[in-house]
């Protein structure tokens, strides 16, 4: 579903948060001080933990402190998104930047309010406002008078219909470190490849995982004379463009794989299929999140193109 519905009246407001680092240690030692004893034992600082740890709960105080009583009111766990319904909703998602990527894919229409719980910690590239900003741009939003950035996304559908979609990038390849085995159909061309999987970005998660494909691939090249190669846009590339692009990681040239299909760019009419070439082992999966998959073995063909589904973050 795209945007038709984005002027439903909003009656729920729902906060989307995280564990912080101290809470995961708690659940797996039981107690703070025993999560405090094994830091120390391990020669780590334990006050840096629990700072960080005070400073994003005094951010969610504030963030649940300015929601409007006239709305209802929820606060989700980020492990609950993948399986919960979303409805008339406006959604927080409370820091980090990973937390706005794994949520936007789950909202077909929703606006999502990215909220930076640590600015001298987090980058905030996908969280440009802070929590005492939460009543201001709410308002805005709940009155539909708030700017809504349409971001595309990318999807992977297989030939037996099952789909992923990705805000920052999909990965196709395979499980372990191995090389993963497929043939690559793209612009009128094919080729059969051996390599350590394709990574395919939209314009939001340019600035992680295809940043650094890029970055690598340029280093080769400096070390080797060719200082031409293009650079990224510092900011990335744009987020709303209808556009998508692949980096084939680490291709093998041999008497049956070739290397001459490595980039490109993925348009409405110039999809990207690929053809799983291997028996076990592969696999699809989407925004680094490894346990939500699809496996790509023998058999399997995946279109990756643009998602008709939108993600609508709500920014300055």
């Amino acid at each position: 579903m795209s945007g038709e519905r984005n002027d439903r009246p909003i009656d729920r407001v729902i906060v989307v948060t995280r564990k912080t680092e101290l809470e995961e240690l708690t659940a797996r030692f039981n107690t703070q001080g025993q999560a405090r004893f094994y830091l120390k034992q391990a020669g780590m600082n334990f006050d840096p933990v629990k700072a960080a740890h005070d400073t994003y709960h005094r951010a969610l105080d504030r963030v649940m402190g300015s929601l409007p009583q006239s709305l209802k009111q929820l606060r989700l766990d980020r492990e609950l998104v993948p399986q919960f319904e979303f409805g008339s909703d406006v959604v927080i998602a409370l820091g980090q930047d990973g937390l706005v990527s794994n949520t936007a894919k789950y909202l077909p229409y929703q606006p999502l309010i990215g909220i930076n719980p640590n600015p001298a910690l987090f980058d905030g590239v996908l969280l440009p406002w802070n929590a005492d900003d939460t009543e201001n741009v709410l308002g805005l939003t709940i009155a539909g008078k708030a700017k809504r950035q349409a971001v595309v996304m990318a999807e992977a559908r297989s030939n037996d219909g099952r789909r992923l979609i990705a805000f920052n990038d999909l990965f196709v390849g395979a499980r372990t470190h191995v090389s993963a085995r497929y043939e690559l159909r793209y612009g009128g061309r094919t080729e059969r490849q051996s390599s350590s999987g394709i990574i395919i970005s939209t314009g939001a998660g340019s600035t992680g995982w295809l940043r650094s494909v890029m970055a690598g691939a340029a280093g080769l090249a400096a070390a080797h004379g060719d200082t031409a190669f293009p650079a990224m846009p510092p900011r990335g590339y744009d987020r709303e463009g209808e556009q998508l692009f692949f980096s084939v990681r680490e291709p093998f040239p041999s008497n049956m794989t070739g290397v001459s299909m490595v980039h490109g760019v993925i348009t409405r009419d110039r999809p990207l299929v690929v053809s799983s070439r291997q028996s076990k082992g592969g696999v699809i999966f989407s925004d680094g999140m490894e346990v939500d998959f699809v496996d790509f073995n023998s058999g399997t063909d995946v279109t990756i193109s643009i998602a008709d589904q939108k993600a609508y973050l709500v920014v300055p």
